[in-house]
This record gives structure tokens, sequence and C-alpha cells, in this order.
């Protein structure tokens, strides 16, 4: 299956609200103008959201600033990688409040506020610099995007009243530091590596994804992983592929997931389109919240991946592999 590569901007909405048929396809560049995900039509299925994760050779930072309509969900999140000890904050606002958030990729910072949470997230001029602060954390990294390094962007279309627009930016180089209770730990630049997942849509009310990422070198260039499944099945779209030194190469076939989260320490196993990757588990982040309107389950486990991809060798490259059922 082949699916369509976008060279050109478009609108990802119609003047109605409903998904413009010019941005079905996928690109290396974030091309596409979600202004029309706003929370002013179809109010209560807009989703809009900034995630970013840095894994560095000693700890793992997460934030996420998010606008589901009815609630504000933000959250900092740090894993030490040695000892497994974490570090969090994760409020969600009703009704939303206190999270700002631009209209498209780049185009003005995304920021949070929340009792004991604070989030920044700047892009200028190919660096995006990270900074949060929960108590005993504070947070401050620059993430270095080169104007040659392509990205996964592509739109997901469920119907034409739902639908995704996600870019998954993976391998892109980080530096800077986080300070937890007091002592400082660097995020060293060569060994520390960010990934951004930046969404607008509509969403199902139901839904269930799995994602994975991963970032490193291979052969002293940088190689990063991109793959996902449930959530992109029967749609013709999906959000795959493997990004070497730079250059992504789409693989547009979906790929078959083999796991137990029974036994989350057992290495999953993802194949298809000319990838056959291991991913093995060391740490499995659980977490489960009801809050009525808005429920989720989440298995995110950390680890290496390991596999071919079209007959190319890569190992030894950290990173994550998700499960996901949210009803939101």
């Amino acid at each position: 299956m082949a699916e369509r590569e976008l060279t050109k901007s478009a609108s990802l909405t119609l003047p109605n609200g409903s998904l413009n048929p010019d941005a079905l396809g996928w690109a290396r560049r974030p091309l596409i103008d979600t202004s029309g995900i706003n929370g002013r039509q179809v109010w209560g299925r807009n989703k809009r959201w900034e995630y970013w994760n840095v894994a560095t050779p000693t700890h793992v930072l997460a934030m996420t600033v998010s606008n589901i309509d009815y609630a504000a969900v933000s959250e900092v999140w740090v894993l030490d990688r040695r000892t497994e000890q974490t570090w969090g904050r994760a409020p969600t606002v009703l009704p939303a409040r206190g999270v700002q958030l631009p209209p498209s990729l780049n185009q003005g910072e995304a920021t949070a506020q929340a009792k004991d949470l604070r989030i920044e997230i700047v892009h200028v001029d190919g660096f995006t610099r990270l900074r949060a602060d929960i108590p005993e954390v504070k947070i401050d990294v620059m993430v270095t995007r080169n104007p040659g390094h392509d990205c996964l962007a592509v739109v997901v279309p469920w119907t034409t009243r739902r639908f995704q627009y996600t870019v998954k930016d993976v391998a892109l180089a980080a530096s800077g530091s986080v300070t937890i209770a007091g002592t400082k730990h660097l995020v060293p630049e060569g060994q520390s590596w960010a990934v951004l997942d930046h969404g607008r849509g509509r969403w199902p009310y139901d839904v269930a994804w799995n994602w994975g990422a991963g970032s490193g070198l291979m052969d002293s260039r940088p190689f990063g992983i991109q793959v996902g499944g449930k959530w992109t099945a029967g749609t013709g779209a999906t959000e795959n592929g493997i990004l070497i030194d730079g250059v992504l190469h789409k693989i547009s076939e979906e790929l078959e997931w083999v796991y137990d989260l029974a036994d989350w320490k057992r290495p999953w196993r993802i194949r298809g389109g000319g990838l056959d990757a291991t991913f093995t588990p060391t740490y499995d982040r659980q977490s489960a919240t009801n809050l009525g309107v808005i429920a989720s389950r989440t298995d995110q486990c950390f680890g290496y991946w390991s596999g071919t991809f079209e007959g190319l060798h890569f190992a030894e490259i950290f990173g994550w592999a998700e499960d996901v059922h949210n009803r939101w």
C-alpha cells in the first residue's frame, strides 16, 4: 500500500470543520495548518497536545501540555534509569485552563501552569527550549533540529468528522540539565536524544493504540525508530518509519505487534514493511485514571530496540513501546 507524500501546505480542516481531503497523506515536514482545531467547533472532541521525551544516559525526562476541550491535562515526569526512582506531577484541570498551545507546530509557545507545575516549550530558529518545574525537579533542555532532518507527519482519517494529525520527530539532539533535589545532572550533548509527539485532531471517545519510538547512533549516524498500531488500522494511513542519518524511510504497511502485558519483561516483536524489530523492556511505567468522563490505562515500557530494516542491522537503541486504552 502506497500513501500519498505531501509536499505542499494544506489546512487540516474545511470551513465547516470537516477533514480537508487535500491534507490526506504524510510528509517529511510539518506542512499542515491545524488552526481549525481550536475548540470552537465540535466541542468535546478536539485534542491538542505537545509531548516531549528526552532520554539521557542516566534519566528519562517527559513533559506534556494538552487541552482536550473539557480538561487541561499536563504532566512532568522523570525516571532515574539506574535506581528506577521517579518524580512527577500530572494535574487534570476541569474545565480546561492554564494551558496555551500554538495553532500549528512551531507557531508559538506551548505553556502550562497548575499547582506545583510549570512547563514552557519555546521554538526559535531550529532550536526548541524545554523548561519545566515541579517540586524537587527543574528541567532545562535545548533540542537541536538540523534543517534537513525529516520528521513523520501524517493525517489519520477515521471519518470526515474524526481525524488526527500527528507529527512524530525522533532522534533529535538534546543538551542541558535536570536538577533533582538540588543535584544537577547533565543532559550530555551527543548522548541524549529528544522525541516530539505533536497532535491536533478530533478523536472518537473510545480508542486504543500502540506507540514505539527509539533514538540513538548506528555506525556513528543518528538512527530513529517510529512505529504505531491499532489506532490507524483500516484508515489507509500509518505512522511507521525508520530515520537514518536524518532521512525518513516511510513504512506504509500496518505492523504486527506481539507482546504480553501479563509479563511485561518479555520482549516485544514488531514486524512488517521490511522491519523486524525486537524491543526488550527494562522498566514498565504503569498508570491508570478514572475520572468518569475521562479514563485511561497505560503501560509504557522503556528499554532497547534491536533488529533489522531492509537488511540493515541496528541494536541498543534506547526508547519505549506502549499499550494505551483511553476513554476521553
